[in-house]
């Protein structure tokens, strides 16, 4: 009988998913180096795959108890971009549907830049209805970042359909008329929160990088519009532009020093 090449028992194990399936136990067998460093993979990847079950399951607790009283549409509601001083903050509102799995979903602020890019398109691809919000730099100036928060979170919400049914809301409450539950620290705690906190930021970051396009010498792809030495050192050398929040303390400076 002709032996199974390590390449022919790398792809067999991917197919394997119990450690008593009798392929397995005759791969174990096998003396050759090369293949006990897949097995230790395999054992390795199996444990990541159990992590994350758990971890998904722990952050459905609050998805669960309000399908258990017959809630249908649940809306997770978050924002990036309060912290920045250039740039949009920007809101994302997402149903996801009764069954959904998305092993690695987490805080987007958690997550790689890759994995964040690889659910954003899982999440757009499985969800009941994804809405965005994005409010510029000149109303947050207009209105002050927490009201452009929820205006952004409101925005998002408007464009859901099916409407949902309940918001479940990264710490903040919002002046809509449908129920809700503010939950802090929401994108690590609850599946819906956590999808629509990755929208939002792989959303607001394709927008500095483009800006960053626009506008070289900033660094927006960067940093993100986020005050950082780079950032403001480029504001002294090149000026204020339309993009950065003249409310917000670094801008008002660079402002006030330019008149002086």
């Amino acid at each position: 009988m002709r032996k199974q090449t390590v390449k022919e028992i790398e792809k067999l194990l991917t197919t394997i998913a119990d450690e008593q399936d009798p392929r397995f136990q005759q791969i174990c067998a096998d003396e050759r180096k090369s293949v006990q460093r897949l097995i230790e993979r395999w054992y390795k990847q199996k444990e990541l795959n159990a992590a994350q079950k758990a971890l998904f399951a722990q952050m459905s607790r609050y998805e669960q108890e309000l399908y258990k009283q017959n809630v249908r549409y649940i809306a997770g509601v978050d924002e990036v971009g309060r912290g920045p001083i250039a740039g949009p903050v920007v809101a994302a509102a997402v149903i996801l549907p009764k069954d959904a799995y998305l092993p690695g979903l987490n805080d987007s602020k958690k997550l790689s830049e890759a994995k964040r890019e690889e659910l954003y398109e899982q999440i757009m691809n499985c969800a009941v209805s994804i809405g965005i919000g994005i409010v510029s730099a000149e109303e947050i100036d207009q209105l002050n970042i927490y009201e452009a928060t929820k205006k952004a979170m409101v925005q998002a919400i408007q464009q859901l359909m099916p409407k949902p049914d309940f918001l479940l809301i990264d710490a903040m409450e919002l002046p809509v008329r449908i129920p809700q539950r503010s939950i802090i620290k929401g994108d690590a705690n609850s599946i819906s929160i956590a999808a629509s906190s990755i929208i939002a930021k792989v959303t607001r970051d394709r927008m500095m990088k483009e800006l960053g396009e626009k506008y070289p010498e900033y660094g927006f792809e960067k940093h993100m519009g986020y005050g950082t030495k780079h950032h403001l050192e480029a504001i002294r050398q090149y000026g204020v532009i339309t993009e950065h929040r003249k409310s917000f303390s670094p801008i008002r400076e660079a402002l006030e020093a330019q008149k002086g």
